[in-house]
């Protein structure tokens, strides 16, 4: 059964981009117009923003802020897509889970069974670990070649993987956020799936969930429909720059996706459309603790931290936040395309305007 922002049509989320109500002496009353307050930096003709919160599948605010393509001028709408970058994780692993359920891989296979030219010092390392950041795999962005130029790919992470034939601790021993447990993911899904993995997305995941723009972006073999273009600041002055050496690799931060989609993402989390009951409970259990900031533990693609489940994406040109509290049925999300700020407060900001006070 569909719920209610999965049946919701395109016309009717996009009718809630025309909110804009003004900032008043009275916005503590107004969501929309302390929003609009907060979000202030993000108007005009500067990088912009996309916000959406949800509850109960239903959009309470939905609308871009500024500008998705400077160049151009055009304005960020709730249809603008962004490119997640670490957001993308939440997929990478949804992916694993869904062949997990088809018996074409195990959680514990050693990675090494689907990428065999990998060194011995993997031999240990399983899928689960990966997917919780245990492996202990170097981070490929170390070890980029001198002197090359384009962009990495993820077939490339492994080319490099091959070559460092050692691990920062024994697998399954400790927590280190990791880029390259997440690319080799997404070639284990082409392996297991007998595709690759931007198509196994696509067919098994964009397509049933109507994510109609969402994409694992390729250069020259897809388009990303009203894309957004990051920017960083330059000597005061908003530069394009929207893509870097590690840009082009899919598993750790490849897809673009915009909040009218991500709205129907947040739907199948709640329920068995897309995932089943175990694989769910399995991404958002405490797979591991970790010593970051408000994380207090890791599971599959998501970071956990008390009542709430969230993950960053932050990449050149772009920084992006999903926040979901399951037990409110709330979730926040800001995607912007811009170096900076990292949203992940403001959409704690935004969410306290939604949530009742603390007793």
């Amino acid at each position: 059964m569909n719920s209610p922002i999965a049946m919701l049509p395109l016309l009717a989320l996009a009718a809630l981009s025309a909110i804009t109500t003004p900032v008043t002496a009275a916005a503590d009353a107004d969501p929309a117009a302390a929003i609009g307050a907060l979000m202030r930096d993000y108007d005009g003709q500067v990088p912009g923003a996309s916000v959406l919160v949800l509850r109960d599948g239903s959009p309470l605010l939905s609308r871009g802020y500024g500008l998705a393509d400077l160049e151009a001028g055009t304005a960020a709408t709730p249809a603008t897509n962004y490119r997640l970058a670490s957001v993308t994780k939440q997929f990478t692993a949804a992916a694993i889970l869904l062949l997990a359920e088809d018996d074409r891989l195990s959680l514990d296979d050693p990675v090494r069974r689907w990428l065999p030219s990998l060194p011995a010092a993997a031999d240990a390392v399983t899928l689960r670990q990966l997917l919780s950041h245990t492996s202990g795999l170097v981070d490929y962005e170390d070890h980029i070649p001198g002197g090359f130029e384009g962009q990495l790919y993820d077939a490339d992470v492994l080319r490099i993987l091959e070559g460092q034939d050692r691990t920062y601790f024994a697998p399954g021993s400790a927590y280190r956020y990791s880029n390259s447990g997440y690319a080799l993911l997404a070639l284990v899904v082409g392996e297991a799936s007998g595709s690759d993995f931007a198509t196994f997305l696509h067919e098994r995941i964009f397509v049933p969930l109507g994510m109609r723009d969402t994409v694992a972006h390729q250069d020259g073999v897809d388009e990303v429909a009203h894309r957004a273009y990051g920017h960083s600041l330059v000597d005061g002055h908003w530069t394009r720059t929207d893509q870097s050496q590690t840009s082009a690799v899919l598993g750790d931060g490849g897809i673009y996706s915009s909040i009218d989609d991500l709205a129907r993402w947040d739907a199948a989390l709640y329920d068995a459309r897309l995932l089943s009951d175990k694989s769910r409970a399995l991404m958002f259990a405490p797979a591991t603790t970790t010593s970051e900031t408000d994380v207090a533990h890791y599971g599959f693609g998501w970071r956990l931290q008390d009542d709430r489940t969230w993950h960053s994406g932050e990449s050149i040109g772009f920084r992006n936040v999903i926040v979901r509290w399951p037990g409110e049925r709330l979730t926040v999300v800001v995607l912007s395309n811009r170096d900076a700020p990292e949203p992940y407060r403001l959409a704690l900001e935004i969410a306290r305007l939604f949530q009742a006070p603390a007793p």
